[in-house]
């Protein structure tokens, strides 16, 4: 439990050192008569922390403001500066030792460049509040404000040349000869940006002619003393322009073009470099690391052959398998083309020019042991008013009953690759990092026409919903016509997983065997997929009543046979994870004692049969793909994710990674925002912090389990004065039942809009470092200060919250 213990700074001052002393519990009864029988025990635990031996080194090189030099203490060095070694000596001499109490008492001395800052907030927020002049009720307030930060996934502009920041006075000429006076902000070889304080017509693509001043000096102007250039970008902000140029007169041998290479490789640490593109650069690339992998949607590539709509690759995490799985039959084959087909395809292409999403509704009948898959979308139902109540409460009475909704995209070859900013100035070596796809990947990509997000939003109260909608019984002719046929010639869907670092600690190899499973007396025939030395993966023609974390018992009777020196049976294995439909198990050898009958011979199997045994690669056919179509990806990602961040013993929530800042709901909350650039999102994080909520739901995360669930209902008035009032926001669960939730959406609407949040919460993966080395590493040449800050962050990550917008399928679910 996270606890304030601010208003108690006192008590804990007072208590330094008396902990362990006998006499501890009488003054503690006496000092704390008036407080809670909670706040009690909990500051007792928070005494005791802080009396608790302390092993960390203390590190205050440019967090301080003062000189640091290195100070010893019992064997352990520290880097303090004096005001930091006198409060660890005299806290030191209270608590009689090292302890935590007197590691935070030395991070938070008065020169700490933290402590001056929230010191400095503290004074503002007075100052706003003073010329507020808002009488407050004496209750406590809660916080109104979450500043949250925008970081796109597609902030990946390739910069070819380093630019430095440097100002110098030159004159612009434009098409009718008309001259301004303006100065640089940055220059490059080819390029430069300057301001001008005017607003000046200017455009894209406009040509100009540059004379420059003060560096003739330096250089004499072999063709005349003017440059053409052309305007590539402008940011107008008030009264003045940014505007970006590139040079369209540039020659092989160029002396201007020498001159300038030479000056600024000379100068760049005199007048710095501009590393703002590269450091946008390195956020977007490192928290696209946390948001990917644990994506809830699935994305699925097509391609047109004809007519007929074939779905060729999908990019699949933990997170997404269940979709993956749902449309898959009896026999492990992908149907997703009972979800895009040709048919639904224009009224999808229909949704997407509208900017909006097709829903579709599905369930799975099974009859003589075969699947049989039915789907209906939105448009479908508004054309059988008479038929859909029936058939949402026959469909949605049945287990395999599912919610997806659909979001059309476009492939955009020129995506498909993200280099590494300044790539030409970088070690050859990273290079290998992060290569250009191959021509084979590009081929391709070019066969694939569009693709399409599949996101399961199905959840129970709309299921509820739904079942009431009739009470007459469903008519079997209509529901045919919504079935699919089989395939004869089944379709074949590669996996491409998301992953940015191989996790396999061994080589896997394709091999096909029967295997005999045991557990609680039970017995199952299954097969082989693949197996490496220490584990194995295997598929069963129906469910199975295990789980991961059970131990089973593997028999293989084929094995057997071409080996007596190893008794291949009744081996353990513990089941590390299993699918939706329980069909296929991932296994690894369960060690009792010091050896392992299994993994004995399956080392010999692979190294006596190395050329003989297919490898399984684990993503792709064809190396690089995965990657690409992952990069392409991160270009489209539309679903909002908010990361959340360690802070001390705390969680924060500050940045949003998404590639659509303009839909409705962040545009509301932009407007909630008293800070420019910053999106206030009071109406999710404030129901997230209540009660400890994302604090307690971490706890019972570990990385790659399933995330953690929850709808919010949210209201928001047009003019809000005040946030708290305008505001409302409840958790699905709080509205419990149909009249309530109607109730609440119709007073949102009179009173402004209603939005709906499906909230899954993930903990995340740790960051493949060396896909960021290179970036890093160019920063901290620069700014050392800086990379330590961005390093920090990134490792800073815990957790990621994707919002999946579910409004239109809430209102649709209760009529509204």
């Amino acid at each position: 439990m996270s606890k304030d213990f601010s208003k108690y700074q006192k008590i804990i001052h007072n208590f330094r050192g008396e902990v362990n002393k006998p006499s501890f519990d009488i003054k503690f009864t006496q000092q704390t008569k008036q407080m809670t029988k909670t706040e009690k025990f909990l500051l007792k635990m928070e005494l005791k922390r802080l009396a608790s031996t302390c092993t960390r080194s203390i590190d205050l090189r440019g967090l301080v403001n003062g000189d640091c030099k290195l100070f010893q203490y019992c064997g352990q060095s520290h880097f303090l500066d004096d005001i930091a070694i006198n409060v660890f000596q005299e806290n030191v001499d209270k608590y009689q030792g090292y302890t935590f109490g007197v590691y935070e008492a030395v991070k938070n001395t008065e020169n700490n460049f933290r402590v001056i800052y929230q010191k400095e907030q503290q004074h503002i927020d007075q100052l706003k509040s003073k010329e507020a002049q808002v009488e407050l009720p004496k209750k406590t307030i809660e916080k109104l404000q979450y500043p949250v930060k925008y970081v796109p996934c597609s902030q990946r502009y390739n910069r070819m040349e380093e630019r430095m920041n440097f100002v110098v006075p030159f004159a612009i000429a434009l098409d009718d000869n008309q001259k301004k006076s303006v100065n640089s902000i940055d220059i490059s070889v080819t390029g430069l940006k300057f301001r001008l304080n005017s607003k000046l017509p200017l455009y894209i693509d406009q040509k100009i002619t540059i004379v420059f001043k003060d560096i003739e000096s330096d250089f004499q102007f072999s063709r005349g003393d003017s440059l053409e250039y052309q305007i590539k970008n402008i940011y107008s902000d008030e009264n003045t322009q940014l505007v970006g140029c590139q040079r369209i007169d540039d020659f092989e041998n160029d002396d201007f073009k020498t001159f300038l290479l030479d000056y600024i490789q000379v100068n760049k640490r005199r007048y710095k470099i501009n590393l703002e593109n590269t450091i946008a650069a390195l956020q977007s690339r490192s928290f696209e690391q946390y948001v990917l992998p644990k994506i809830n949607e699935l994305p699925i590539y097509f391609q047109l052959n004809g007519n007929q709509i074939i779905p060729r690759y999908v990019l699949t995490t933990n997170n997404n398998q269940p979709t993956f799985q749902y449309w898959q039959d009896e026999e492990h084959h992908s149907n997703l083309h009972s979800l895009v087909n040709e048919a639904r395809l224009p009224r999808l292409l229909k949704r997407y020019k509208q900017g909006k999403s097709l829903l579709v509704y599905s369930f799975i009948h099974q009859h003589q042991g075969k699947d049989y898959f039915y789907t209906v979308d939105e448009e479908q139902l508004s054309q059988e008013n008479d038929f859909f109540p029936e058939f949402f409460t026959f469909a949605a009475k049945r287990a395999s009953f599912s919610v997806t909704k659909l979001t059309y995209f476009t492939i955009d070859k020129s995506t498909i690759h993200s280099p590494f900013i300044l790539s030409n100035s970088q070690d050859p070596d990273e290079q290998y990092i992060n290569p250009p796809p191959s021509k084979e990947v590009i081929n391709c990509i070019d066969s694939l026409s569009f693709g399409v997000v599949a996101s399961d939003i199905t959840h129970q109260t709309s299921i509820v919903e739904y079942q009431g909608f009739s009470n007459k019984g469903i008519d079997v002719n209509k529901l045919k016509k919504f079935g699919h046929k089989r395939l004869k010639n089944k379709l074949v869907v590669q996996q491409l997983g998301i992953s940015y670092k191989n996790l396999r600690q061994e080589p896997r190899f394709i091999y096909k065997t029967p295997v005999i499973l045991e557990n609680n007396k039970q017995e199952w025939q299954a097969n082989s997929i693949d197996f490496s030395v220490s584990g194995v993966k295997l598929v069963l023609s129906e469910g199975v009543g295990v789980r991961a974390g059970d131990v089973i018992s593997m028999t293989f009777p084929s094995l057997q046979k071409i080996t007596s020196s190893h008794e291949l049976k009744k081996l353990p294995y513990e089941v590390i994870k299993v699918n939706q439909k329980k069909t296929v198990l991932n296994c690894k050898v369960y060690i009792r004692s010091h050896q392992h009958v299994g993994r004995t011979f399956f080392k010999l199997l692979i190294e006596k049969n190395k050329e003989k045994l297919t490898t399984d690669e684990g993503s792709s056919l064809l190396p690089g793909l995965a990657e690409s179509l992952r990069t392409h990806y991160s270009q489209c990602i539309e679903v909002p994710t908010l990361i959340v961040q360690t802070s001390g013993s705390r969680y924060k929530v500050e940045v949003l990674v998404t590639n659509n800042q303009d839909n409705d709901f962040l545009e509301r909350l932009r407007i909630l925002s008293d800070r420019k650039g910053y999106y206030n999102f009071y109406p999710i994080l404030t129901k997230l912090y209540k009660d400890n909520f994302l604090d307690s739901c971490l706890k019972k995360l570990v990385i790659n389990a399933e995330p953690i669930t929850d709808v919010l209902y949210i209201s928001i008035a047009n003019n809000v004065d005040q946030i708290d009032k305008g505001v409302s926001i409840k958790f699905e669960r709080e509205l419990n039942t149909s009249a309530l939730r109607k109730n609440f959406i119709k007073q949102a609407t009179q009173k402004g809009s209603f939005f709906s949040f499906q909230l899954k919460i993930s903990r995340t993966n740790t960051p493949n470092l060396e896909y960021l080395n290179a970036e890093l590493s160019y920063i901290s040449t620069y700014a050392i200060h800086r990379s330590k800050q961005i390093e920090q962050d990134i490792l800073s990550v815990v957790a990621s919250i994707q919002c999946i917008d579910i409004t239109h399928e809430v209102l649709y679910s209760h009529r509204l």
